[in-house]
């Protein structure tokens, strides 16, 4: 069926929920796209200055690798020792709050927003991510809305956390699923 008025489809969030005006987000998609994503700027240091002048809330030593894709750094808030692997994508509609001791590896996604399929609108559903200290997510993996990823929780390799993740627990899989308790000596 195809539709023609767009006006049903609910996308109001992006006018009113975003937390900058137009002129910031132009200015950020060109810092993104120069300094973020392009694989050629190596600088970790100048990135976290660059976050934190947009309004991202950084501890110390903040480690961010070339191809890192960061929707809005002002909903952004990281504690120290924070790393963030090669190609990690931050697609934070909602408020994303990263631990201190967090290692993000490389390729994964961390995803605030999603659409409710049950309306024929499609409306935007948005939720936080919250990954508390000494979470690691390993390579490739996807985070869903609304997930806290507790102390020292781990989501392996190409897995995909839709629910919270326990403290001290390994997941794995599609949908993630417990599998052995994490010993950190």
């Amino acid at each position: 069926m195809k539709r023609t008025d767009h006006s049903i489809y609910n996308n109001d969030w992006y006018k009113k929920e975003i937390g900058a005006g137009r002129f910031k987000q132009v200015c950020w998609y060109f810092i993104n796209v120069l300094f973020f994503i392009n694989p050629l700027n190596p600088s970790s240091g100048l990135k976290c200055m660059l976050l934190k002048w947009f309004g991202a809330k950084l501890g110390k030593a903040v480690m961010i690798k070339p191809g890192v894709n960061i929707k809005y750094p002002w909903k952004l808030v990281c504690g120290d020792y924070v790393w963030l692997g090669e190609k990690v994508w931050i697609d934070n509609l909602a408020v994303i709050k990263i631990g201190n001791n967090v290692c993000v590896s490389q390729g994964a996604m961390l995803l605030t927003g999603n659409h409710n399929y049950k309306k024929s609108s499609f409306d935007l559903i948005v939720k936080e991510i919250v990954l508390e200290e000494g979470v690691w997510l390993g390579a490739g993996t996807l985070v869903c809305p609304g997930v806290t990823a507790h102390s020292h929780a781990m989501l392996t390799a190409g897995s995909v956390a839709t629910t919270s993740l326990d403290a001290y627990i390994i997941y794995s899989g599609n949908p993630a699923g417990a599998v052995k308790q994490r010993v950190i000596m």
